[in-house]
C-alpha cells in the first residue's frame, strides 16, 4: 500500500492538484501557440487521449494575446509557460487557468512580484519550475548543476512566494537524467507540502522517455510522492499522455484500465501471440474499469495465471480456452478467440459477470 505525502490541494482550473486527488497527467503543445487552430486542434487530440491539463509555450506577445482565442475553445485547463519575459505573464494572467515561470531566467526578483501580484488577483496558481540546465547564478556557482542546486532554487523561490502572502503553488524539479531528478524531488519532499510536478526533462525519443519516465517516475510515485505528472517524449502528443496513465497503473497508484498478463515469446508457443496481444490491447483501450486479464500461448503458465486473471485466453495448438474468474466458459478455435474473450472483458467492465 503506497502513503502519499500529505500536500496542499490547489485548482488549475477545475482539476485538483494535490491533497486527495488523483494523480493528473500532463503534456504540452508543441505548435507555435500564436497558431490558434493548429493549437487548439493539439489540445483537443490530448483531450481525446486522456490528459488532464495542458501547457503551452508563450516566447512572445503574439503567442500571450493568442491565448484567450485558445482557452474560449477548449475544455482542459490551460497552462501558460514563461521563460525570460516576465510581462508575458501578466499579460497570460488574464487568461489562463496557471502561471509556470522558470525563476532560473526571469530575472529580477520584482519581476516575480508582478507575476505573483498577477495571479493573486485572478486567484490561480504558480508552478515554480526548477531546471537543471538553467538555475540562477548564485546557486550554479554554489552547488553546480546538482541536486542540491535545484532544491536550494526551489527554496528560496517558495519562500519568496510565501512572504509575498501566495501560496497556491506546485513544484518541479527536472533535470535531464533520472539521478539528479530523483534525488532533488527527495531531498526537497519532507522540508514543504506544496503539490509536486513530476518529470524528467529532455528525456528524449519514445523508447528513452519511456524508460527513463519509468525509472524516475515511477521511483517516487512508489515512495509516495508526486501530485502531478508530465512524460517529456520527443514524438506524438498522443505517447506521453499513453506511458504516463501506464506509469501510474502500473505502479499500482491508479486503479484503472487493463493489467495485461501475456508469456514471454518462446518455443513452446503455439499460437501467433504477438498479434493476440496487439488485437486485446487495442481492443480494450477504452476500458477504464481495473481488470487483470491474462493471454498465454502455451499449457506451461496459462491455466496458472488464468485461475488468477479476471478474463484469460489459454491458447492450445488451433485452438485453446476462454476463462472467466478460473472457469472454462468456452473452448474455441484459434481464430475466435480474441473475439470471446473481448466480449466477455466488455461484459465484465460493465458489471454483467
Amino acid at each position: 500500500m503506497i502513503t502519499r505525502y500529505p500536500t496542499k490541494k490547489i485548482y488549475v482550473g477545475k482539476v485538483p492538484v494535490g491533497g486527495d486527488a488523483p494523480i493528473s497527467v500532463q503534456s504540452m503543445t508543441y505548435t507555435r501557440t500564436s497558431d490558434v487552430a493548429a493549437t487548439v486542434e493539439q489540445i483537443n487530440r490530448l483531450h481525446f487521449a486522456g490528459c488532464d491539463i495542458v501547457r503551452v509555450a508563450v516566447p512572445d506577445e503574439e503567442d500571450a494575446h493568442a491565448l484567450k482565442a485558445i482557452k474560449a475553445q477548449i475544455a482542459l485547463p490551460l497552462v501558460a509557460d514563461i521563460h525570460f519575459n516576465y510581462r508575458l505573464a501578466l499579460i497570460t494572467a488574464e487568461t489562463v487557468d496557471c502561471i509556470r515561470f522558470n525563476p532560473g531566467n526571469i530575472g529580477e526578483k520584482s519581476r516575480i512580484k508582478e507575476i505573483v501580484r498577477a495571479c493573486q488577483e485572478r486567484n490561480i496558481p504558480i508552478r515554480i519550475g526548477v531546471n537543471a540546465g538553467s538555475l540562477e547564478k548564485e546557486f550554479e556557482q554554489r552547488y553546480g548543476q546538482s541536486a542540491e542546486g535545484m532544491v536550494a532554487s526551489a527554496e528560496y523561490n517558495i519562500k519568496f512566494l510565501e512572504d509575498l502572502g501566495f501560496t497556491d503553488i506546485k513544484v518541479s524539479l527536472k533535470a535531464s537524467d533520472v539521478q539528479r531528478t530523483v534525488s532533488a524531488y527527495r531531498l526537497l519532499r519532507p522540508k514543504n507540502h506544496y503539490p509536486f510536478h513530476l518529470g524528467v526533462t529532455e528525456a528524449g525519443t519514445v523508447f528513452h522517455a519511456t524508460i527513463k519516465s519509468a525509472i524516475g517516475l515511477g521511483t517516487l510515485l512508489l515512495e509516495g510522492i508526486g501530485d502531478t505528472l508530465r512524460v517529456s517524449i520527443t514524438g506524438e502528443l498522443e505517447e506521453e499522455i499513453r506511458v504516463g496513465r501506464a506509469i501510474l497503473k502500473d505502479s499500482g497508484v491508479a486503479k484503472e484500465g487493463l493489467n495485461i498478463i501475456s508469456c514471454p515469446t518462446c518455443g513452446r508457443i503455439e499460437a501467433d501471440l504477438v498479434s493476440a496481444v496487439a488485437q486485446v490491447e487495442a481492443r480494450t483501450r477504452h476500458i477504464k474499469k481495473p481488470l487483470d486479464v491474462s493471454v498465454m500461448g502455451c499449457v506451461v503458465n496459462a491455466i496458472g495465471e488464468a485461475k488468477h486473471a479476471d478474463v484469460a485466453i489459454a491458447y492450445g495448438k488451433g485452438s485453446g480456452l476462454v476463462m472467466v474468474k478460473g472457469e472454462v466458459v468456452a473452448r474455441l478455435d484459434e481464430d475466435q478467440l480474441v473475439d470471446r474473450f473481448v466480449s466477455e472483458v466488455e461484459k465484465m467492465a460493465q458489471g454483467e459477470e
